[in-house]
């Protein structure tokens, strides 16, 4: 491994410099890294330009609801993808913006010590800008977050020296950041209430059968 390592290194290093150039002038002329299906996804891999599939839930057309029936609240999807950023540390910040309206989402992240804050955040407030101008969103004070998650993205593998001559591998980690925002007003309790303990289902057993009547007594 060491000596693949070291050879694909001196293969980098004697490569011309016009190759370095064109490599060069490639990444200005993308108008966003993290775009899927840009121009530097095509470069990483020829037959995967990113995740597609959140997307396409923008594009979804329902029939037409009966008067009596609750409206149907709005929602628009967004994504931003190949963050230079690990998926392990972007999971925390994903799940903690869940549930909260977007002027709290904004508020809160701002306070945030971390590289993927400032992603998340940025996501939010482009999500809210195109549900405002491409979704008829009528107020954009009027979202809460309900879907925030991460996935993995590409993985880029370096070589890293060591002591007495020796190489290590190193690893490049890039993740996929996904946010649904929804007309409305956000629950009161976004995630579901702890499964009761053994104590706590033998106790309102023992409560139901005192409360039971026999039929026919007195």
């Amino acid at each position: 491994m060491a000596t693949y390592l070291a050879t694909a290194l001196k293969r980098l290093v004697l490569t011309q410099p016009a190759g370095l150039a064109s490599a060069v002038r490639l990444l200005p002329a993308t108008a966003s890294l993290h775009t899927a299906g840009g121009p530097l996804a095509k470069n990483w891999n020829g037959h995967n330009a990113g995740p597609q599939r959140w997307l396409q839930y923008n594009k979804v057309i329902y029939p037409p609801q009966q008067p009596d029936e609750p409206a149907r609240p709005a929602y628009v999807c967004h994504q931003k993808t190949n963050i230079k950023y690990s998926p392990k540390k972007m999971w925390y910040v994903a799940s903690f913006v869940r549930g909260m309206t977007v002027d709290e989402a904004v508020r809160q992240l701002s306070f945030v010590d971390k590289k993927g804050a400032s992603y998340v955040k940025e996501a939010i407030l482009e999500a809210v800008e195109l549900a405002v101008k491409r979704h008829n969103v009528e107020y954009r004070t009027n979202l809460w977050v309900a879907e925030s998650f991460c996935g993995k993205g590409r993985v880029f593998k370096g070589m890293r020296r060591h002591a007495r001559g020796r190489t290590g591998e190193v690893e490049y980690k890039h993740c996929h950041y996904f946010v649904r925002l929804e007309e409305g007003t956000p629950p009161a309790h976004y995630y579901p209430a702890a499964p009761k303990t053994g104590e706590q289902q033998l106790a309102e057993w023992e409560e139901a059968m005192r409360k039971r009547k026999v039929t026919g007594s007195l």
